[in-house]
């Protein structure tokens, strides 16, 4: 009794406390579940048959498969295209939303309203906007004589519309990050940069871009990590299709899951993809003294 009672009167016993309800959680739904697919990856289970291993067979027919080889294009072209377009437009829009404007407020919570609003609801709206023959877009580019095609139906415009969509929705996450980041730069040294009668656009590429290297690099790594995780937007707007051209890597990771049934199969491609999305992470970190000056 005398080792449990001052126990009851330390910080820490509390802490540890408090902190069980959501370790426990940690435990139970994120890393047994990481384990179990470990081991999953090396089986050919279905969900009916009995569990059985069958080495790195999994592995090995991953690069015999034309359809994984396809869709590992189509995620590598989707993270090529979306993350420099994502980061430039939301770099120059947290530049415009630094200024001293009126309603400014305004403007900063509209371009963040797509970041929480439901990805279900933003699909119906895009694909709406994208439809051939009632959608929005083409009827504006009729006003220029131009006759849009059908946009997600289109092998050839199905993955820049998915990506266009996926950017929309992003953007405001990204501009935010960026905003805090242009506000901690201290004003003195636009002040200096005025004495000095330097252009704005100097100011922009010497003292702007630089200071900003540290937010530009968290972005850029969060960016890279989502994009290879994308998967809701193919889900509800295209399915993969039309011929595969916008099924990317997790989206065929859950049809063989839950369509197919080769968990397995399916437990190897995620831990591909979560070595892939290691490598590259580690490559930026290992990278980033290169250029960012902290």
């Amino acid at each position: 009794m005398k080792s449990v009672k001052p126990l009851l009167y330390k910080d820490g016993f509390w802490a540890f406390l408090m902190l069980l309800p959501n370790l426990i959680g940690f435990l139970m739904f994120l890393l047994l579940p990481v384990f179990a697919t470990f081991v999953i990856s090396f089986s050919s289970w279905n969900l009916t048959d009995s569990f059985a291993f069958n080495g790195f067979d999994n592995y090995k027919e991953l690069f015999h498969d034309p359809v994984f080889i396809q869709v590992m294009g189509n995620t590598f072209y989707f993270t090529i295209a979306s993350v420099p377009i994502g980061i430039v437009i939301s770099l120059l829009l947290a530049v415009f939303l630094n200024q001293k404007l009126r309603f400014i407020r305004f403007y900063r919570a509209a371009f963040f309203i797509p970041v929480i609003s439901s990805m279900v609801a933003v699909s119906v709206i895009w694909q709406w906007i994208y439809n051939p023959e009632y959608g929005l877009l083409n009827y504006a580019l009729s006003w220029f004589g131009i006759d849009g095609p059908a946009w997600l139906t289109d092998p050839q415009w199905a993955m820049p519309t998915v990506i266009l969509t996926t950017i929309w929705k992003s953007l405001g996450f990204n501009m935010l990050i960026f905003l805090a980041g242009l506000q901690s730069i201290s004003e003195s040294y636009y002040e200096a940069a005025d004495i000095e009668g330097a252009k704005w656009y100097s100011k922009f590429w010497h003292i702007t871009l630089p200071l900003l290297s540290p937010t530009t690099f968290f972005v850029t790594v969060m960016s890279i990590i989502n994009s290879f995780q994308v998967f809701d937007t193919v889900y509800l707007m295209t399915q993969g299709g039309p011929a595969r051209s916008t099924s990317v890597l997790v989206y065929y990771i859950f049809q063989n899951a839950f369509q197919y049934f080769r968990m397995g199969y399916a437990s190897a491609m995620a831990y591909v993809l979560f070595f892939i999305v290691l490598m590259i992470t580690f490559i930026q970190f290992w990278r980033q003294k290169k250029w960012s000056i902290y």
